[in-house]
């Protein structure tokens, strides 16, 4: 698959793998994502409250009919003790209208004959619950039934038949758990509301953050975020508007450099137009008065004057050879020829061997054992330059009697670093110095490859230090290399 056919990261996060992988709550916000968070929590506890109610409950139940259960046998006895002439109809009368007043069982009096006896106006009904089917399912235990026998001096006349009843009970419970559930549910509402105030008012930041981000996004750099109270947000403020300074510094910094840049490009090329008037100019010109000097010596009559047309040839070549110089020197400083041609570390040699020959009163060391055939045309480069202007720093303002250059390979932290340095013995670092476009142009050179440049008093004299990462990519990269080029 060619690059241009590869899927981009923002269609393949759209895919539908990437679809079912992401979770449901992926673009809720996160106000949104706390309250949910909190609702199903609470709802957790609400399921957890509900069957500890409903546990106790049954429980409850059970016991309340148990303890109603046990307490009719001992009624039954004391409503015919308290009888005076206990006959069997008093006797079924007055249980009957006992038995009507108990609850959580129901008793039904029944004579010998197994009639049911009503001395009541009315049988007694029960009155209508308003309590759900599904919660009376969820407490009521299984129905049970007992007969009593009812004996008057040891003859039975009738029976006491036993149901329970748990409605009741079911019914103070339900009272209670739709009080409790009315009561919780205010109060989570009362919770929720507050918990929405309060979160509006914590995230507000972020919110703020966002407009922050969107505002640098649209490249303006002014954006600032006041510290909010919350110990962990103010940190965030904190490094975003760091984060915005640096920001605004790095782009006054490329303001300054594009503006820097510009003013290079028209100081090379004044310097480079006054060369060209100043020396090619006047070898031109003296090309141009030589060749109508031979002009005029061939076209004259009579014998032709040898030597003084042997001079002027003479004198052509010695021109000819200054153009050349010249015109290798203009090349050079615009553009390294050997470089990329020729292993790295001759061409700094070459560089230093030219500085000799330019400056015949100072001395130029170069140390540059281990370094690889190249590390790339950038970094090539960049090293190349900065040796440049750091020698021509030391000779034209520090007037150094004797400069250094150095570079080698280290290896740190499991990668591999490029050290070069740069010394001199001349006036060092002068109290009222300002950086200019050389030194500028170097750190920038230098920071653009994630490199350090670092610039001291040598004591005596001034120390230039670099260092570059080496980019595995580029490591002893292998050049086509020509013979080097040997000084005339």
């Amino acid at each position: 698959m060619s690059p241009s056919q590869a899927p981009s990261p923002d269609a393949a996060a759209k895919s539908p793998a990437a679809a079912r992988a992401a979770p449901f709550w992926a673009g809720w916000p996160t106000r949104r994502r706390l309250i949910l968070t909190v609702l199903a929590i609470d709802a957790l506890a609400a399921l957890f409250s509900c069957g500890l109610i409903v546990l106790n409950a049954r429980h409850a139940v059970q016991v309340e009919m148990e303890a109603s259960l046990a307490t009719v046998e001992p009624l039954v006895a004391d409503t015919i003790r308290s009888l005076r002439t206990p006959s069997p109809d008093s006797v079924l009368h007055a249980l009957d209208l006992r038995f009507q007043t108990l609850r959580h069982v129901r008793v039904a009096i029944l004579d010998a004959a197994g009639e049911r006896v009503v001395f009541s106006p009315a049988d007694r009904e029960r009155d209508v619950r308003e309590v759900p089917d599904w919660f009376v399912w969820l407490i009521a235990p299984a129905p049970r039934q007992h007969d009593l026998p009812i004996l008057v001096r040891g003859e039975r006349i009738g029976t006491a038949a036993i149901t329970t009843e748990p409605l009741d009970e079911i019914e103070e419970v339900w009272g209670y758990a739709r009080s409790l559930a009315l009561a919780s549910l205010v109060l989570n509402l009362a919770v929720l509301a507050a918990l929405i105030v309060a979160l509006g008012r914590i995230l507000r930041p972020l919110d703020q953050l966002a407009d922050g981000l969107t505002r640098l996004e649209r490249h303006d750099y002014t954006a600032h975020i006041d510290p909010p109270d919350s110990r962990e947000l103010a940190v965030i403020a904190g490094r975003f508007n760091r984060v915005a300074g640096a920001l605004a510094e790095a782009r006054a910094a490329n303001g300054r450099l594009n503006r820097q840049l510009l003013t290079a490009q028209d100081d090379e090329r004044r310097r480079t137009a006054l060369e060209l008037h100043d020396e090619f100019g006047p070898c031109l010109f003296a090309l141009e008065a030589n060749a109508a000097s031979v002009a005029r010596l061939a076209a004259g009559e009579g014998v032709i004057d040898r030597g003084r047309l042997s001079q002027r040839a003479a004198d052509i070549g010695s021109i000819v050879g200054q153009v050349q110089t010249l015109n290798r020197d203009l090349l050079n400083r615009l553009r390294p020829h050997a470089l990329g041609e020729v292993p790295l570390a001759d061409c700094l040699n070459l560089l230093l061997r030219d500085f000799s020959r330019r400056h015949p009163g100072t001395v130029f060391e170069g140390r540059f054992e281990g370094l690889a055939r190249g590390y790339g045309d950038i970094v090539d480069l960049t090293l190349f330059r900065c040796i440049q202007e750091s020698t021509t720093n030391a000779v034209r303002h520090g007037a150094a009697a004797h400069v250094w250059a150095e570079a080698n390979e280290v290896a740190q932290d499991g990668g591999r670093l490029l050290q070069v340095s740069v010394r001199d013995d001349g006036g060092g670092i002068a109290p009222c110095h300002r950086v200019g476009l050389g030194l500028s142009g170097m750190r920038e050179r230098v920071e653009a490859l994630s490199g350090r440049f670092t610039l001291d008093n040598g004591a005596p004299g001034t120390v230039v230090r670099i260092v570059i990462p080496i980019d595995p990519e580029h490591d002893g990269e292998d050049f086509s290399v020509s013979p080097v080029p040997q000084e005339k």
